[in-house]
């Protein structure tokens, strides 16, 4: 991936926010390392604004408006992370700004904490589809005898 090379965090930022609760708190539980943080921003609830493109490709439109929790932390050492989740679950968004603080601190334990995380949320997706692939229907057409030719 292009932005895990030029900037690692913008990359485990992307993973974090995207990640589940439980996902999130096994991560930091693995780590087994203590977390003493001091709150820069409590965690807050607010909307945003999701832009779409028709197509992919076409020109940009306001599809509607989102809510996002974020939160700031500061470790003992005055590393800041920033945490942002897509709902309202004020603990996610605290998670995310741990694990943020934690990686930028220690920026070599960024593949233990990103792979199991990325492979859990493969795993779900491929789940989701596998549900989503025993549901397919498939329609096929009759040609009566006086329409054959």
């Amino acid at each position: 991936m292009g932005s895990s090379a030029s900037n690692p965090r913008q990359h485990w930022l992307s993973v974090l926010s995207r990640a589940n609760l439980p996902i999130l708190q096994a991560a930091l539980d693995e780590l087994g390392m203590p977390v003493a943080t001091h709150w820069l921003r409590r965690p807050e609830t607010g909307a945003v604004m999701v832009r779409g493109r028709m197509g992919g490709s076409g020109a940009p439109f306001n599809m509607g408006e989102m809510t996002v929790t974020r939160a700031a932390v500061r470790l003992a050492d005055g590393t800041v992370g920033m945490g942002y989740a897509a709902g309202r679950s004020y603990r996610q968004a605290e998670l995310v700004a741990q694990l943020d603080a934690l990686l930028q601190q220690r920026p070599e334990l960024a593949g233990a904490v990103l792979e199991p995380i990325e492979a859990a949320m493969a795993a779900t997706k491929a789940e989701a589809a596998r549900k989503a692939a025993a549901t397919k229907v498939e329609f096929f057409t009759l040609v009566r005898g006086e329409n054959a030719k």
